[in-house]
């Protein structure tokens, strides 16, 4: 799949972050959203259940309806 354009701006978007549930994923999103929220971007949380597993159909819907961009946090 080619991948989609990057936005040109942040202002009037929605930025999902999603955790996948890896240790301190958590700790790296609380800072995103935090300074995203600075900058008067607007920031939707969500959570995949286990992260040995592809987040569920419906969590997918969800980020492709209600955000203009994702950030997925990966950390140990």
């Amino acid at each position: 799949k080619a991948l989609l354009p990057r936005l040109s701006s942040l202002e009037g978007k929605t930025i999902g972050l999603l955790d996948i549930n890896k240790p301190r994923g958590d700790v790296f999103l609380d800072r995103l959203e935090v300074l995203f929220g600075e900058r008067g971007v607007k920031v939707k949380r969500y959570n995949k259940p286990t992260m040995t597993r592809v987040a569920p159909v419906a969590v997918k819907q969800q980020l492709a309806l209600e955000c203009d961009a994702v950030i997925e946090a990966l950390a140990d």
